[in-house]
């Protein structure tokens, strides 16, 4: 299940955008969840995740590029999925690519609360056949909250559906997310992110202690790794996975 959920996570999830500051180092950059921060201008952000399932091996990778278009404002990206594993002679295969508009509702990285509502595209480009994609153009539509009351902790709330019209009717995934976030130091998060996804026939729920660092160069380059482990709960019990995520952002102009 944990890879089957990642999935649709991963199509969903990398939409946050870049956020830094003196006051706080890392404020994007979750694993699971998203933050409700679009690109600030000329800064572009580049995004890698990889899920592995611990129990059944299936894995997940994605590439995602967030712009600013052509400021905070609006925000437009893609992901691109690999997925591998699912059949053991199939090798990596592309999945659903995304395609993302985020708008900044409320609020900015500097703001005690911020909103930002998401629009994304789902384009039926992996084989559904092999469990490799949905089989239609879908639709997912959500909301990110953000909510920074001090300087070493973040709350992040998301909430989102996912509709995808099939020959046989269509079919409707519902999702929420939290993260919490904890700065002890400047450059280093611990984070504890929870996932809930609900479909047509079933249920899943996933919490993930991670952490994430920052790499800060002068000519504006940021670079953050993280590693999360996520654990099923309640109807995901005993499942297991593993994510590494690496992100660079930067100015494109000045």
């Amino acid at each position: 299940m944990l890879a089957r959920l990642s999935v649709t996570l991963l199509m969903l999830a990398p939409a946050a955008g870049f956020a830094q500051s003196a006051e706080s180092d890392i404020q994007d950059n979750s694993l699971l969840t998203e933050e409700a921060y679009n690109q600030e201008r000329a800064v572009v952000q580049h995004i890698n995740f990889f899920q592995r399932d611990r129990r059944t091996h299936q894995w997940v990778y994605t590439f995602t590029q967030e712009w600013p278009v052509p400021a905070q404002t609006h925000q437009l990206s893609y992901t691109v999925p690999m997925v591998g594993g699912v059949e053991a002679d199939r090798g990596a295969r592309v999945g659903d690519v995304a395609l993302n508009y985020r708008y900044q509702l409320l609020g900015d990285s500097e703001a005690t609360w911020a909103a930002t509502p998401r629009f994304t595209l789902i384009l039926p480009t992996g084989d559904w056949r092999h469990g490799e994609g949905n089989g239609a153009l879908g639709y997912n539509g959500a909301i990110a909250i953000s909510y920074a009351p001090k300087e070493a902790w973040n709350f992040h709330f998301d909430v989102g559906e996912v509709v995808t019209p099939q020959s046989h009717g269509v079919t409707h995934t519902w999702t929420l997310g939290n993260n919490i976030v904890w700065r002890p130091m400047h450059g280093w998060n611990a984070m504890l992110e929870t996932w809930f996804q609900r479909d047509d026939s079933e249920n899943s729920l996933v919490v993930s202690p991670a952490m994430r660092w920052a790499y800060n160069f002068a000519n504006g380059l940021q670079i953050v790794p993280g590693v999360g482990f996520p654990i099923g709960i309640g109807p995901s019990a005993g499942e297991r996975a593993v994510i590494l995520y690496l992100s660079f952002e930067h100015p494109f102009r000045r």
